[in-house]
């Protein structure tokens, strides 16, 4: 008998290793399958045993079939009752065209017609069409004028084990991650006991594949029925000892298994489609499965080797590919930092973004997941040199980028008096508050805001980078003065803190109305990260106003950061979201931020993303925090943090929003999603900005500004007023 096993493209020297280790005779690879022959057994064997094939084809003819006519008359020369009962049930899988037959229904149709009318004129009675669980399923291959008519063996697809009934958005087919474990080598790791990792399971289709090999489990013992089950040619007993075989072999291999496999994912939902996954394929107690971020990822301390494999998110079906090249960044960071001796295995449809890994990778192999043109890339993950250990400073001990220097010798000599008295203050806060960012792991802040009034501006420091913000010169300052005062603030800085003057970012700062504070204002894309409290906070120095960071909020995010473990947290007006990710970072249930910015909140995103944290457990919504509050019903939080701005007109507001006016009612809006025991923290940067009294009536309300003002704003403490709002106790007798 002459047989053709198919499977997807790229796959093809997989399925022909596969079924030349299943001892079939004459194999040959060409396009999308494989070429045998061989006996029933051998086609059984395919059936119960291939991981990679999708279907299994017993050639019966190949005849002429450039018009429709031709394909009838082919077909019917075929003896069909020699493989159905006349009143039996079939199906006709059609491929292919030719000048005659320029659709697949009008083939399949042809083809069916030729079979009914043989069986009807022979005997009087005529086979049905059925789709669900047909007695016989024929399958006819249309190329350069030629028809090939087969019998499908296997009937429903063969990646279709019977164990994976739910799956995640992006689900891999079986006989892909079969596949792509085989490039691997996982049966011999398996072999020597090594362990299969898979940080972003999903459904788990790669943790159950691994285990099916590890534990001899043949992929077909799921399956009740094949396209073989009701053939009128089928041999019972040939098909009862291959069973029997593979049942013995899976209860050995099930006692022997030695490898461990564990499976990570952040959304719980498809964790437990994964369990039931693994229950299905009767390996649920070879699988430890975990809900768990990529932030999370680390080696199983008993496992000196293993395989960590994975298809993580590439953005043709999930998420967008800005977010994710932190995740791929961050997946490399994790693997070069655990997973020493280790081999690493990434299957993407879009390579590039591998690259972010910044690992080499040992092998690749293209291949497809589904229509997409997709990659296999290996890494052999080496032990990092020592040198390279000293050069990369770990994301949880950021030192200060800057420290004062002794002297300031370096300021050019035709600086002016204003100008050296200028260096003389910075070196002098540098060295002030450089031991105490040192002390505090603080990588960013205020070094200098207007100490001297001729020179008006705020310092920031980033790592290796300066923001610098002019304020607006008044009127009455002549423009020509106040320019050349700037510029001996930018002469000055490279000398000071000993950078080159490319790391210099300036702006001028003015009063801003509704959003323009948030308007972009470049296209450099020239996006960095900072730490804080060990989160990795994305910063943008040149193409908005504001960085993305409040610097004078970090001991609020600190605050959140430490109250927020276990709760459900909820941030309005949320910008970039960097109290959010504090309040995950800490532990928080959930998170939700609200925001008008779509820009904003995909820059929230790449934070989170940054970090490890999965979107599942953390929702951001773009919305006018107004219209947001007034129809949420039935929601409640643990935590509430808002920093609405001091005025705001946008045009995406349905209303206009001035905080002094507004902010009883939006107090109360926030407070009516607040649980009883619960905390809203409310921050504005209006400096004039007055709490009203009537909001103590009702609530408890604490003025905490004091403690929310790092030594960097203390010389103005008044850059922004932050409350705690709860609710009154009532007494025992109330």
């Amino acid at each position: 008998m002459k047989f053709f096993a198919t499977c997807p493209k790229g796959l093809e020297p997989v399925l022909f290793d596969e079924l030349q280790a299943l001892n079939v005779e004459t194999p040959k690879q060409t396009l999308a399958g494989v070429y045998f022959s061989g006996g029933l057994e051998a086609a059984y064997r395919a059936c119960l045993w291939s991981r990679v094939a999708n279907r299994i084809l017993l050639e019966l003819k190949r005849c002429p079939a450039e018009t429709a006519d031709e394909l009838y008359r082919g077909v019917r020369e075929v003896s069909w009752l020699e493989h159905m009962r006349p009143e039996g049930t079939l199906l006709i899988d059609f491929t292919g065209q030719s000048e005659g037959i320029n659709h697949s229904r009008f083939g399949a149709q042809k083809v069916k017609d030729a079979i009914v009318d043989q069986i009807r004129d022979e005997t009087g009675r005529r086979p049905s069409v059925e789709r669900q669980k047909p007695d016989l399923r024929v399958n006819v291959h249309l190329q350069r004028g030629e028809a090939t008519i087969a019998i499908d063996m296997s009937g429903d697809s063969l990646h279709r084990r019977g164990y994976r009934l739910e799956a995640g958005k992006a689900p891999m087919k079986e006989n892909l991650a079969a596949a792509l474990l085989y490039r691997c080598g996982w049966p011999a790791k398996a072999a020597e006991g090594q362990a299969l990792l898979d940080p972003m399971c999903g459904s788990g289709t790669l943790l159950v594949e691994g285990a099916l090999m590890a534990a001899d489990i043949a992929p077909g013992l799921l399956r009740r029925d094949y396209g073989f089950t009701y053939w009128t040619q089928h041999n019972n007993t040939i098909w009862q000892t291959l069973l029997d075989e593979a049942k013995e072999r899976r209860e050995t291999g099930l006692k022997q298994a030695k490898s461990r496999f564990e499976g990570f994912d952040a959304d719980i939902k498809v964790l437990n489609h994964a369990r039931e996954n693994a229950r299905r394929a009767g390996i649920e107690s070879l699988i430890h499965l975990e809900r768990r971020d990529l932030s999370r990822l680390s080696r199983p301390t008993s496992d000196e080797q293993g395989l960590v494999i994975t298809n993580p998110p590439y953005g043709e079906r999930l998420g967008d590919e800005p977010t994710l090249f932190f995740l791929y960044q961050h997946l490399g960071e994790r693997l070069k930092a655990d997973f020493a001796g280790w081999q690493a295995a990434v299957f993407t449809g879009n390579p590039e973004l591998c690259r972010m890994m910044k690992l080499a990778s040992d092998k690749t192999y293209k291949l497809y997941n589904g229509a997409i043109p997709s990659q296999l890339q290996i890494f052999n993950i080496r032990a990092r040199k020592a040198s390279e250990l000293l050069v990369e400073t770990p994301s949880e001990s950021v030192q200060p980028a800057v420290e004062a220097t002794d002297e300031v010798d370096a300021a050019p000599v035709e600086l002016s008096d204003g100008a050296q008295m200028l260096a003389n203050r910075l070196k002098k806060n540098l060295k002030q508050l450089g031991k105490w960012a040192k002390r505090e792991n603080i990588s960013c802040y205020r070094l200098y805001d207007a100490d001297l009034p001729e020179y008006s501006a705020a310092i920031d420091l980033y790592n290796d980078w300066v923001h610098v913000q002019e304020y607006q010169a008044p009127k009455s300052i002549d423009v020509v003065k106040a320019f050349a005062r700037l510029q001996e603030i930018v002469a000055v800085l490279p000398s000071v803190l000993g950078i080159p003057a490319e790391k210099i970012v300036l702006k001028q700062r003015k009063r801003q109305q509704g959003t323009n504070q948030y308007e972009k204002r470049d296209q450099t894309e020239h996006y960095f990260d900072v730490n804080e409290g060990g989160c990795r906070i994305l910063v943008n120095l040149e193409d908005y106003l504001d960085t993305g960071l409040f610097l004078d909020h970090r001991p609020v995010r600190l605050q959140v950061q430490q109250q927020a473990k276990g709760k459900d947290f909820l941030n309005l007006f949320s910008y970039t979201s960097t109290v959010s990710l504090h309040a995950a970072k800490g532990g928080a249930r959930s998170t939700t931020s609200v925001d008008m910015s779509a820009t904003y909140l995909n820059w929230a995103r790449k934070n989170f993303a940054l970090n490890g944290f999965s979107e599942t457990q953390h929702q951001f919504i773009q919305e006018d925090c107004i219209k947001w509050l007034k129809g949420q019903k039935g929601q409640s939080y643990d935590l509430i943090f808002m920093d609405p701005p001091t005025f705001s007109n946008s045009k995406r507001m349905h209303d206009v929003l001035d905080i002094q006016r507004d902010h009883v009612d939006l107090i109360k809006l926030a407070m009516g999603l607040l649980r009883p025991e619960g905390k809203l923290i409310f921050s504005n940067n209006y400096r004039r900005f007055k709490i009203d009294p009537q909001l103590s009536e009702v609530f408890k309300v604490v003025d905490i500004t004091r403690k929310t003002i790092d030594l960097d704003f203390k010389r103005h403490a008044r850059i922004h007023q932050c409350f705690e709002i709860s609710a009154l106790m009532q007494s025992a007798e109330e």
